[in-house]
């Protein structure tokens, strides 16, 4: 993991460096201009954009142009977090307050807005129609997706088909579209882009699905958000879903434990945990996030071996071995 983060330090400077100077000619009212940046530049690790140039450099493809292309994905993810964070009445993200705590709900909403709107000029003017199309539609996924999950959320849906449908949408769309128009951009053949956007989209399943593992296993000062979240809003996320199945005693009470208030939840949130571990659920999710990136790898078999595709095959597996 240390040795992905300084290989890949030299390009996520470059973006921050290409990125605040996108944003200084961008943006003209100061207050704007101080949320957003607030909301970019956060200690993101930029693995969308660094998604799309490394997709382009499996065709030996570098340019100035790509770099900005490349932002449109941070913008559009940043802009995301930023509405999430209001809508989910979050505290804190990555150890500090959310903007909307700095700031007012009207504000952060208002910045999200321009970050969209101006990933998607950029998308037009550096990518063209092709990128154009394949990012409307994620953006466009990732709004549906929201959706599904609140009323997944609402039925308390146990159907591995639907947890997956909201992934696509939130995580994996997103992640995909990068890829894509980094191949687009190379000028890849229908194949090549093919390829990576089942890359991505595999990714991105992938990493939500350990996401959703570390919700119950991992280190709230490492991931910066409080482990068991998950569980008390009524998530039904992969585990959870390995661990219904069935119909044991230990299953039954689960599900016994799902129809309690938010705050009961919360306090019965170890001996949930507890049921999952011994249901098998964390394994079986784990084991199956493992087949994803396997999946995703197996995609890349048709480009040459490269620097590029060397790093991204460590992010496939950074992503199996993230603790935060």
């Amino acid at each position: 993991m240390t040795g992905l983060m300084r290989n890949i330090q030299p390009e996520t400077e470059k973006i921050d460096l290409i990125m605040g100077q996108d944003l200084n000619a961008a943006i003209d009212n100061p207050l704007l201009g101080e949320v957003i940046k607030y909301a970019v530049f956060n200690g993101g690790k930029r693995i969308r954009p660094l998604l799309t140039v490394l997709s382009a450099g499996l065709e030996g493809r570098n340019s100035p142009d790509l770099y900005r292309l490349a932002l449109t994905f941070e913008y559009l993810h940043a802009a995301s977090l930023l509405h999430d964070d209001v809508i989910d009445h979050a505290e804190e993200r990555r150890g500090r307050k959310v903007a909307n705590k700095v700031w007012s709900n009207t504000h952060v909403i208002l910045a999200g807005d321009f970050l969209h709107s101006h990933a998607m000029r950029l998308a037009g003017t550096v990518g063209g129609i092709s990128c154009l199309q394949v990012i409307c539609q994620a953006a466009a996924a990732m709004v549906e997706s929201e959706f599904l999950q609140l009323q997944n959320a609402e039925k308390q849906e146990t159907d591995e088909d639907y947890y997956f449908a909201v992934l696509r949408g939130k995580t994996a769309a997103l992640i995909a579209a990068a890829c894509e128009s980094g191949a687009i951009f190379a000028g890849c053949t229908n194949a090549g882009r093919e390829a990576l956007a089942l890359f991505g989209t595999n990714l991105g399943l992938a990493f939500q699905i350990i996401d959703d593992l570390l919700d119950y296993l991992g280190d709230g000062a490492k991931t910066g958000k409080a482990v068991g979240n998950d569980f008390q809003e009524g998530k039904m996320t992969l585990p959870l879903l390995y661990a219904l199945r069935g119909d044991s005693s230990d299953s039954r009470e689960l599900k016994k434990l799902l129809t309690t208030s938010a705050v009961d939840r919360s306090n019965y949130f170890t001996r949930a945990r507890d049921i999952i571990s011994m249901t098998g659920g964390f394994t079986a999710a784990r084991r199956r996030a493992v087949t994803l990136i396997d999946e995703a790898l197996a995609a890349l078999n048709i480009f040459p071996e490269s620097s590029a595709k060397d790093t991204l095959h460590a992010l496939a597996y950074y992503v199996l071995e993230r603790d935060k």
